[in-house]
């Protein structure tokens, strides 16, 4: 179930074919998904920029923090250069350490003679409550096995690959998707998001502005075997676009990431790690910017006055990428008797109804 299925409409412009990430040409995601006994919910999530191999053919690429109780390897070196060199990797906060040593490992395995160098970009939250998170159950092989699967296309949602076990607004997250595209006379761009959504409260939840988590109160709270923090948790949002921007551009994107999060509720409390990266695939042959000796590249760069549709764009896709991510996760117990129920359509429906509540 997604947003779009039960009639629920966010923003005016259209989505791509998808309505997803992939819908960026060349972008392509894989999971592996860990769901073992009664204690392992996790796994991982990758996104590849483009179809060839990032490290080599980089992008330009930028960062923003919302609120930095969170990780998000590789952004130092991104705001230095402004350039994404890699796959993006996205896991459990105890497990960036094998991911990002995946990522390494297969850059090497398809350019051995190339890749010398590797600073990957890994970014993680907390799904502890319903997964052994100790316990670190995620290994290079899982890692290699969700880069293996990459693909364009559809991308599956909900309580898959990173997101399994993820909480968002105290109803069950995880991974959610969506994309826009800005008018011809705007250029005809694609803006594609991807969350791992586990942050928000319950009584804070707004779709399209109504304030249905107010309105929620026939799905029960979650089950918790301690009290949580109030406002835990995280989100990490991925934003692509095929615009031709800049890498200070592509930071001002990121920023209007963080309003689609607000959008929804989200306060970027002080337990949360609200992180944005956003890149660009509108300039491609930038290897020389990195490669010995180097030398003048030729760039394109859209105009920052024609930037506010894609502000509209990557806003209106994260609010409906954060809402996929709830409507795709069905309630699910697991560690140490922890239960997050899901958000059933039905309900949201009747909650976004006019003079519910």
């Amino acid at each position: 179930m997604r947003a779009r299925d039960l009639g629920i409409i966010i923003g005016q412009l259209q989505p791509g074919e998808h309505d997803a990430i992939t819908d960026v040409p060349g972008v392509r995601v894989g999971h592996t998904t860990l769901i073992e006994g009664d204690d392992v919910r996790t796994g991982v999530t990758v996104i590849r920029p483009h179809e060839g191999e990032a490290l080599l053919d980089p992008v330009f690429a930028g960062h923003h923090r919302l609120n930095g109780n969170g990780e998000m390897t590789g952004i130092h070196w991104i705001e230095e250069t402004g350039l994404l060199a890699g796959t993006i990797g996205l896991t459990n906060t105890h497990s960036v350490g094998v991911v990002r040593d995946a990522i390494v490992r297969d850059a090497v395995g398809r350019a051995p003679d190339q890749a010398i160098w590797s600073m990957p970009v890994v970014a993680e939250t907390y799904d502890g409550g319903l997964n052994d998170i100790n316990g670190q159950h995620v290994t290079t092989e899982h890692a290699l096995a969700a880069l293996g699967a990459t693909s364009p296309g559809r991308v599956a949602e909900g309580s898959v690959g990173s997101g399994t076990g993820m909480v968002c607004h105290e109803l069950k997250g995880g991974i959610g998707t969506a994309s826009r595209v800005v008018p011809v006379q705007d250029g005809g761009y694609t803006v594609g998001v991807l969350v791992q959504a586990n942050h928000g409260r319950r009584a804070r939840l707004r779709v399209n502005g109504v304030p249905v988590g107010e309105r929620l109160n026939a799905i029960p709270l979650p089950e918790w075997p301690w009290p949580p923090t109030p406002g835990g948790g995280s989100i990490i949002v991925i934003v692509a676009t095929d615009a031709p921007l800049l890498p200070l551009q592509c930071r001002r994107l990121a920023q209007r990431a963080a309003l689609g999060v607000g959008r929804t509720g989200g306060a970027g409390e002080d337990g949360s790690g609200d992180l944005m990266l956003c890149f660009a695939t509108g300039n491609r042959g930038l290897g020389a910017l990195i490669e010995e000796p180097g030398g003048e590249v030729p760039v394109r760069t859209l105009a920052n006055t024609r930037m506010s549709p894609l502000f509209d764009a990557v806003i209106d896709a994260t609010e409906e990428a954060i809402l996929n991510a709830m409507l795709a996760s069905p309630t699910m117990r697991g560690h140490r008797g922890t239960v997050v129920y899901g958000l059933d359509g039905e309900a949201l429906v009747e909650a976004l109804a006019p003079g519910s509540g």
